[in-house]
């Protein structure tokens, strides 16, 4: 999958989100997730919200996906 799809998918899945994902091969990927939906949400469960915005991608076109998932304020801070 390219990088755009993925990034495509989880701004269609997180409304209002900013999104950059990378892959040196296509098969794995980083993305930084910066979104407002995740002020106060645990790790575990922000990473959970951009896997159901992933769907059935996930384990299958996409095998690795290493996600940095933070609020703007914690982007703004240095403290994501």
């Amino acid at each position: 999958m390219h990088p755009e799809e993925i990034q495509a998918l989880i701004e269609a899945g997180l409304p209002g989100s900013s999104v950059r994902v990378s892959s040196p091969d296509r098969v794995h990927y980083e993305a930084l997730v910066v979104s407002a939906a995740f002020a106060g949400k645990r790790p575990l469960q922000r990473h959970q919200m951009v896997y159901r915005a992933l769907g059935d991608r996930m384990g299958g076109d996409i095998h690795a996906l290493s996600i940095r998932a933070v609020t703007p304020e914690e982007l703004s801070s240095g403290n994501g």
